[in-house]
């Protein structure tokens, strides 16, 4: 595995956003930038995705399929079902 140190992860957190993004330029996995991101106390991006949810939640509301809705954003079902259903729980 690749040596990040924590000053370095931040910053590559602050340019590339995501655990996925930075995992792939060092040709590891997501999960094992989430675990340096916890040993060090960096927390996640937050809000990367705010936009892209609420337009999500719109096409729901005016009943466009979860299917459709997936391939219209690349998600996966059961990731386009959970952004639905946050915004239900939320109101």
């Amino acid at each position: 595995m690749a040596r990040i140190g924590k000053n370095q992860l931040i910053k590559l957190q602050k340019r590339y956003k995501t655990d996925g993004a930075i995992a792939g330029l060092y040709g590891m996995t997501r999960q094992a930038v989430h675990r340096l991101r916890k040993k060090y106390g960096i927390p996640p991006v937050t809000d990367r995705h705010s936009e892209r949810n609420e337009q999500i939640r719109a096409l729901r509301k005016n009943g466009m399929s979860i299917i459709k809705i997936a391939k219209k954003y690349n998600l996966s079902t059961m990731q386009t079902y959970r952004i639905v259903k946050e915004h239900t729980l939320d109101t």
